[in-house]
């Protein structure tokens, strides 16, 4: 399985033109008018019975190493942040990495109740808001957030320009953000081998793996929400399998299974 894996790093502090380094400039231009991709309510269902299997750490790997990944960027930056907010927080990948010297008090979002009842407590003690950030405004005054951070959760998002456009609305002037999400050509060795198996045996396919988000197309969204000093890193991240069927079996307990409506039930 080859997981595409985009990570960026957001500030709002404002530096001299020739400071500013962009890793994408796109001349493409996205409509105002949002598609209803994802069924919000299945991904919801999908995520309390992840969060109740009792095995579930044995499958988080994943969101695990990316979590420990953003939380370690933070240190790259040589402030403490006084507020940090979670955007998709699930058990805490993120939050529980966080340390006193970072962060001074954090946030926590996530769409699931369960997912968040079951986040372990890091050294910093995060407060818990369970809403569906998706189309939302998000419950914080205007340049009100020192950081926000979020790990593999926003490429389930339907409304991904406006939930961007809050995050910039509520982070400080001199505010960043970090965040990794599935992209580009995220398993496409699972997406191309059902539909050639499903051609040969129907005649025609449908879509049982998500669409993510390319990457080329990620960087204008950003600017366009108004974020500078945008830097994007894509990541590799090869897991093997010997069969379809324990990946399959790893992206259910993960809760990473597809929710789009137009999926085949």
């Amino acid at each position: 399985m080859l997981s595409n894996c985009s990570r960026f790093l957001l500030s709002n502090a404002t530096k001299c033109a020739g400071c500013q380094r962009f890793l994408h400039t796109s001349p493409r231009s996205f409509a105002e008018t949002t598609q209803n991709i994802f069924d919000r309510r299945a991904k919801l269902i999908q995520n309390e019975r992840a969060a109740i299997n009792p095995d579930l750490d044995n499958y988080d790997f994943l969101k695990e190493e990316i979590g420990y990944r953003l939380s370690d960027r933070l240190l790259d930056v040589s402030r403490k942040f006084d507020v940090a907010v979670d955007v998709g927080s699930g058990r805490g990948w993120v939050t529980r990495h966080l340390t006193e010297h970072s962060v001074g008090r954090v946030t926590a979002i996530d769409l699931s109740p369960g997912m968040l009842d079951s986040a372990p407590d890091g050294e910093v003690k995060a407060e818990r808001i369970v809403m569906d950030v998706d189309g939302a405004d998000l419950p914080f005054n205007d340049a009100s957030v020192d950081v926000v951070t979020s790990c593999l959760s926003m490429h389930w998002v339907n409304d991904l320009p406006r939930l961007f456009r809050e995050i910039h609305r509520v982070l400080k002037p001199d505010g960043v953000f970090i965040g990794a999400m599935f992209g580009g050509d995220t398993l496409m060795e699972l997406r191309v081998s059902l539909q050639l198996a499903e051609l040969e045996r129907e005649g025609g396919f449908s879509p049982h793996v998500s669409p993510f988000v390319e990457v080329r197309d990620l960087g204008s969204l950003l600017n366009r929400s108004k974020f500078t000093m945008i830097t994007i890193d894509t990541d590799d991240l090869k897991v093997g399998y010997p069969t379809i069927f324990p990946l399959m079996r790893d992206l259910k307990v993960m809760a990473e299974n597809t929710s789009a409506h137009n999926r085949k039930l």
